[in-house]
Parts: C-alpha cells; sequence; structure tokens
C-alpha cells in the first residue's frame, strides 16, 4: 500500500501526536474494514482554510473553507464493491506499480482543531474520524441521501471503534 501524506500546514506544532502514524492506521484499517482485495495507493494532503477554501471553490464551486474533501478516482456501481475494477475499462490501476489507485485526500488542519474543540473530543479523534469519512468516499460510499447517510454514518463509528478510537 502506498500512502503518500503531505503536510503543508504552516503551524507544524498544532498536531501534538504522531499525526502520520494515525493516518496510516485509519487509511489501513479502512481497507481491511472494507475489504480492498487490491494493494492500493492513493494521497492524503494537510493544509489550512485557505488552501481548502481554494481547492474547494476550484473543484466544486463551493466558496467558503470545509473540513475534508475527496477526489475519488473510481467509479463504484455499487459503493465499495471492487470487483468491476479489472474488466470494465476504467483506469483503475496505476501501470508503474499495479496498485489500485484511489485518489486524494485533502484536510484542513484548521478545522481539525476548530471541529475537536466544538465536539469536545481530541484532535487525534477529529483527524482520525475525517480520515475515515474520506476514505469510504473513496470507497464510493456518499452521505446526499438519508438511507446513504446512516449506511456511512455506521460504517465510519464501527471502523473508528474497531481501531480503539473512540470520543
Amino acid at each position: 500500500m502506498t500512502i503518500e501524506i503531505e503536510n503543508e500546514y504552516e503551524n507544524q506544532e498544532a498536531l501534538p501526536f504522531d499525526w502520520e502514524a494515525l493516518l496510516r492506521k485509519v487509511v489501513m484499517g479502512a481497507m481491511d474494514f472494507e475489504p480492498c482485495p487490491y494493494e492500493a495507493e492513493l494521497n492524503i494532503l494537510l493544509t489550512g482554510n485557505e488552501e481548502i477554501h481554494r481547492i474547494n471553490n476550484e473543484y466544486r464551486g463551493i466558496d467558503r473553507p470545509t473540513d475534508v474533501l475527496s477526489f475519488p478516482m473510481i467509479e463504484y456501481e455499487i459503493p465499495g464493491n471492487f470487483d468491476h475494477c479489472e474488466d470494465d475499462g476504467q483506469d483503475c490501476f496505476n501501470p508503474e506499480t499495479g496498485e489500485l489507485v484511489l485518489g486524494d485526500i485533502v484536510i484542513s488542519v484548521d478545522k481539525v482543531l476548530e471541529q475537536a474543540e466544538i465536539y469536545g473530543h481530541s484532535k487525534e479523534r477529529e483527524l482520525a474520524f475525517l480520515t475515515a469519512h474520506s476514505m469510504f468516499h473513496l470507497f464510493g460510499y456518499d452521505h446526499m441521501e438519508e438511507d446513504e447517510r446512516q449506511v456511512m454514518e455506521e460504517k465510519q463509528r464501527s471502523l473508528l471503534e474497531q481501531l480503539g478510537i473512540l470520543r
């Protein structure tokens, strides 16, 4: 599994824990939870509100910062079902590594800090939650409809509970 992590947040002390290990733990946990039958690759960018605002506006036409953005590289017929990846003509795999290309995750550290305070839990828990949330988007899940929202929330809760990351 290839997980490229870039932290461009200006205050490197804002997350006073091993955030890289936490990101890897949640990603690997999500890969096992779903489960994804392939070796995969994805990119994670930690940034601030200004940059995530710019990206949100550019790619989604939403002129405000958000907590996390997910850019899946795979179109799913059924969320979490990878059966179609080898034979539907999508370029799902990196030709150089053979790994499944899941996509990109962008997380605002400003929002991690703010939301941890608002929800009364740790920065670790908030970062883990946003990562889990985004991983399920990369697996094709969404929360636009009530039934979809319930499925996604249950998966996020179960994954974090399984990983021992509690409120």
